[in-house]
């Protein structure tokens, strides 16, 4: 399951958007082989709000585009059999999404996308602290966006 909770005022949306983003989630997790059932939460917030969230959990003072919170590290978490595995929590800043996809000269879509993708990820334990790494999860999203037809 997918929860969106839309925080923000900045950015009209609407549920085609919602959508695209849980095939992003659904897809991520064909892609990568993730068979059991999960849970991941996702909020769309503006600029203010994840530029807190940024400050306290990352120690930077500014906004980003997208943060993500997974429940599966450590060795703290608890999987319920028969019940959904929580995932974790990605928060985007749909205000850096619509300037970004500006800047990059693509659409909105995509950059949501690709932002849920690249969130995804993390949760499942991707990281890009080195150049191989990012690459690898370049790739990744690129493939997840290609199926899903979010093209530059």
């Amino acid at each position: 399951m997918v929860d969106i909770d839309d925080r923000q005022a900045s950015v009209n949306v609407g549920p085609g958007l919602y959508d695209m983003m849980r095939d992003v989630v659904r897809q991520t997790l064909a892609s990568e082989n993730f068979n059991a059932k999960a849970d991941v939460s996702v909020s769309l917030v503006d600029n203010e709000e994840i530029r807190e969230l940024n400050r306290t959990y990352r120690g930077i003072d500014s906004p980003t585009d997208v943060l993500s919170f997974p429940m599966m590290e450590g060795e703290d978490n608890l999987h319920i059999p028969d019940m959904p595995l929580m995932l974790g929590d990605i928060v985007i800043s749909l205000e850096r999404a619509a300037e970004q996809s500006r800047d990059y000269g693509h659409s909105f879509e995509r950059e949501v996308g690709f932002l849920t993708a690249h969130g995804m990820l993390h949760l499942l334990g991707y990281d890009h602290q080195t150049d191989e790494d990012s690459e690898v999860m370049r790739q990744k999203e690129e493939s997840v966006l290609e199926k899903l037809d979010l093209r530059r």
